[in-house]
């Protein structure tokens, strides 16, 4: 005789309703460490290992959030990661989760190669990275993120010194959002077209492998340009807001002084009027 074992219904306690009226603007999960394909300019595609946050929206009304059902969504779009797919991605999650909100954030290392300005010596340099997706009610959110290393000289060292003048490496933080276009998509927005844009805002840039020759030819191009950092900043908001593609920035830049015992940061943010923000 064949014996069968009945399975116990398990109490969906999340399910269970709340009767507190507070609802909650995003739950869910952060901190989670997952493989990820970016795709490059030239039609490859890059491996790397993300920090990923996700969460929805929680009506008053329920206790609780099904967290497992983020990694199942996730596992189910293990692809290329970009802002083509994160509306999939997005309104999956809501779907599983019943929310009418949805939000992804992914921060990743990025990785360049970059040639010696001289010697041609080649490297691989890494950029921090994030993609930050949204979706609420029919209308999705993309911004793209990107960390860029530069070096800067101060204009006022140079000014007043008899030797040389002090310099700094410093970082530019870049996030936008891209206008729609004649198909009514998000026009695409390169990770490398944000990192030349920072580099030429700047005094030089940096270099992951650099010669002596090549040390001595950027340590002669920053001489050549100094920059504070409301210059870097100013550079860099008036290349963006010539780029028709982007309809939303911030900015933000950040000296590492190398003789003060204190950073020097510029910031802000713009939004090009009568432009239409990424919608679905």
């Amino acid at each position: 005789m064949t014996s069968f074992t009945v399975e116990p219904k398990i109490e969906d306690v999340q399910a269970h309703p709340d009767t507190r009226g507070i609802p909650i603007d995003h739950v869910g999960i952060c901190d989670l460490r997952y493989p990820i394909v970016v795709l490059e300019p030239d039609g490859r595609r890059q491996e790397t290992i993300a920090r990923l946050g996700m969460s929805v929206s929680l009506p008053h009304h329920f206790k609780g959030t099904h967290m497992s059902r983020f990694v199942e969504v996730l596992n189910e779009h293990r692809g290329e990661i970009t802002m083509r797919t994160m509306p999939r991605l997005l309104r999956d999650l809501k779907e599983r989760l019943e929310a009418v909100r949805a939000k992804i954030e992914v921060e990743f290392p990025y990785f360049v190669e970059k040639t010696a300005p001289v010697s041609g010596a080649r490297g691989l340099m890494d950029y921090t990275c994030r993609f930050i997706g949204e979706a609420d009610g029919d209308t999705d959110d993309f911004v793209l993120g990107v960390e860029i290393p530069v070096a800067s000289l101060c204009p006022c060292s140079k000014a007043i010194s008899d030797y040389g003048a002090h310099s700094q490496r410093g970082a530019v933080t870049i996030r936008v959002r891209s206008s729609l276009g004649s198909d009514g998509k998000p026009q695409l927005i390169w990770i490398e077209e944000l990192i030349d844009l920072a580099e030429g805002s700047a005094s030089a840039p940096v270099y992951p492998i650099l010669k002596r020759s090549d040390e001595r030819h950027v340590t002669m191009q920053a001489y050549d340009n100094p920059r504070f950092v409301e210059d870097i900043l100013r550079n860099a908001a008036m290349a963006l807001m010539a780029d028709t593609r982007i309809a939303w920035f911030s900015l933000h830049v950040e000296n590492h002084e190398s003789i003060h015992n204190h950073n020097a940061f510029a910031t802000i943010e713009w939004a090009r009027p009568t432009t239409t923000l990424t919608s679905a």
